[in-house]
């Protein structure tokens, strides 16, 4: 590790290879805590590199344990996290208003580590049971549109770390890694980031894959779409910004998004968004995000289209029905 230490603090990138033998080494806790806390803090000093990320992405997956999705063209809503807005758990409602809309989503999450209340946290609260089965993830799956997928149960080099990453409790280039490497590897993928930088970083690995995706990052910081400003949205086809009006929605405050601050306020949060109790503000960020999510599918649909499609899941209670069949 000293040698590997040495060159990324002489501004040396390393080599895919290198990245990922030292992640394998990680998961197989070759090294010491401090030695990972120092690695992963190097990565906070400098910007981490396409062959880097890649590496690092192809050690990890192939330590995972994979879920089969059969024929099921799926999307997984996932943001890097690190942006510190504290917001509260719109990715993960989104998801449930996307699979109640009709599409399949494999929605990969973990605790907290950098937030209050991680899409992990919040969904063990109200009483779901994380497994790694393949067979009752799948039966979700095709039952319900939607399966939850903790990243610890298939990600079992993630345990060395995962002390570390929460002593630190700050963003890593674990964060980047996050949405790169859900176990069920959905043809769509729908990503928010926390600076443009990453958003290129992005753009550029997953246009080298067969996915279609879509790219956001909310251009005042946030790792979603927050309607407090424009949004940076990079797909397949089009690298654009669009402005809350485009949508055909209002222009929130940031104070209208806090997540509070602990697992049980944002879980009341949570439920009150799909029990129709959410405030006008709560329910736009939401639909908005899974209208992006939706025209991820087909990226010829209008975005008053897939607007209108994520509301009428939101407004009919559908998305509610959603998570209550996958927590009995």
């Amino acid at each position: 590790m000293n040698k590997i230490l040495n060159q990324l603090i002489n501004q040396e990138p390393l080599t895919r290879d290198q990245s990922r033998e030292v992640l394998l080494r990680m998961a197989r806790e070759e090294f010491s805590e401090i030695q990972m806390a120092a690695f992963m803090t190097t990565y906070l000093m400098r910007s981490i590199g396409v062959e880097e990320l890649t590496g690092f992405r192809e050690a990890l997956l192939e330590l995972a344990i994979p879920l089969k999705t059969e024929d099921h063209c799926t999307i997984d809503l996932c943001g890097t996290g690190g942006d510190g807005k504290n917001t509260f758990n719109i990715s993960t409602l989104a998801s449930l208003v996307t699979a109640a809309a009709g599409y399949k989503v494999t929605k990969h999450g973990n605790y907290g580590v950098s937030s209050v209340s991680g899409s992990s946290d919040v969904l063990e609260y109200l009483g779901y049971t994380f497994t790694n089965d393949n067979d009752i993830l799948f039966k979700q799956l095709d039952r319900h549109n939607i399966c939850f997928m903790h990243a610890p149960l298939f990600h079992p080099a993630m345990k060395a770390v995962g002390p570390v990453r929460r002593g630190l409790k700050v963003k890593t280039f674990f964060n980047l890694l996050g949405p790169l490497v859900n176990p069920a590897q959905p043809h769509y993928q729908m990503v928010g980031v926390f600076n443009l930088q990453v958003a290129r970083l992005y753009h550029y690995l997953l246009q080298e894959s067969d996915k279609q995706f879509t790219v956001v990052h909310s251009l005042d910081g946030y790792d979603e779409i927050s309607l407090t400003g424009g949004v940076r949205v990079i797909t397949n086809v089009l690298d654009s910004t669009l402005d809350p009006a485009d949508l055909g929605l209002s222009l929130v405050k940031e104070s209208e998004l806090n997540g509070g601050d602990s697992v049980e306020t944002a879980a009341s949060i949570f439920m009150k968004i799909l029990e129709g109790k959410g405030t006008q503000a709560q329910n736009s960020v939401v639909i908005a995000n899974a209208a992006l999510a939706i025209r991820c599918f087909n990226q010829n649909k209008t975005l008053n289209d897939c607007v209108g499609e994520a509301t009428d899941a939101l407004s009919s209670g559908k998305a509610l029905a959603t998570l209550k069949a996958v927590l009995s």
